[in-house]
């Protein structure tokens, strides 16, 4: 019954990844943190189990979701490889500041992240994309990658919620800020994972089935669906509009952030 679990939460998360450029994370985070407290594991580090085996996750889905997409002629390299340093050194260092958060905190601090994002994207879903924009300099644009793998790390997430708005706000269109999002998911994915299962390992973990912060079970359960299924949502991005996929996106991230958000102040409240 757990892997069925599992397995739904991946065809869930996959096509969302292929649909978003968000890598699945901000659906897996929250599902894994019902599914880990209903099999009653320690409270303490619930949260950081599922933030991390949510990013060992993405590590599958990133390479399912932006195969799709390279095929479309999306994903635009050039910029993926300004970023990628930045996002493999913050997404390790997030995982680090993960560590030292309590599991309310980090509930919390992703709700209202998720809000925040929301509410830009919500509002700027209307604004075409201004064609005079560019991207800032190389040099920028690492440092940037630096602040969105932090933030990725700790969030659990592959990026997407914070890599597409900084994209469509420099000019790129929805569709190849989607598409390059999920590339970018990759190199996040691989150093926040290898961070939590470090970190988790330190800490001393007394929960079956794990390494570190990473529930085994779990990662194969999702990662075997959500690499089928993020390849149908990459289609389907491509069939949308960019006015709609902004909306969707918005949706999705303030119901996800509205969520954590009470589960952190009930927490606090008990």
């Amino acid at each position: 019954m757990e892997l069925i679990i599992y397995l739904l939460i991946g065809a869930i998360a996959g096509f969302a990844a292929g649909l978003f450029g968000v890598g699945g994370g901000l659906i897996i985070v929250p599902i894994l943190f019902i599914v880990f407290t209903q099999l009653q594991y320690d409270p303490s580090v619930i949260m950081h189990m599922a933030v991390g085996t949510s990013l060992a996750t993405i590590i599958v889905t990133s390479l399912s979701s932006v195969s799709a997409h390279h095929k479309k002629g999306a994903v635009l390299w050039n910029v993926f490889r300004n970023l990628a340093p930045g996002l493999v050194i913050g997404s390790f260092f997030g995982a680090g500041i993960a560590d030292y958060l309590s599991g309310q905190g980090l509930q919390l601090l992703i709700g209202f992240f998720a809000v925040w994002v929301a509410f830009k994207m919500f509002r700027g879903a209307a604004t075409p994309v201004d064609p005079n924009k560019h991207l800032p300099s190389q040099a920028m644009q690492m440092a940037a990658g630096g602040g969105i793998g932090i933030a990725s790390a700790i969030f659990g997430i592959g990026g997407g919620s914070l890599t597409v708005p900084y994209l469509n706000k420099n000019g790129v269109i929805m569709q190849k800020a989607v598409a390059t999002s999920a590339a970018c998911g990759l190199p996040i994915a691989i150093a926040g994972a290898l961070g939590f299962m470090w970190f988790g390992h330190q800490a001393d973990i007394v929960v079956p089935n794990t390494i570190g912060y990473i529930h085994i079970y779990a990662f194969i359960g999702i990662s075997v669906m959500s690499f089928i299924t993020a390849k149908l949502g990459a289609k389907v991005a491509h069939m949308l509009s960019p006015f709609m996929l902004k909306r969707c996106f918005a949706c999705l991230l303030t119901t996800v952030g509205c969520y954590f958000i009470y589960q952190g102040v009930q927490a606090f409240g008990a």
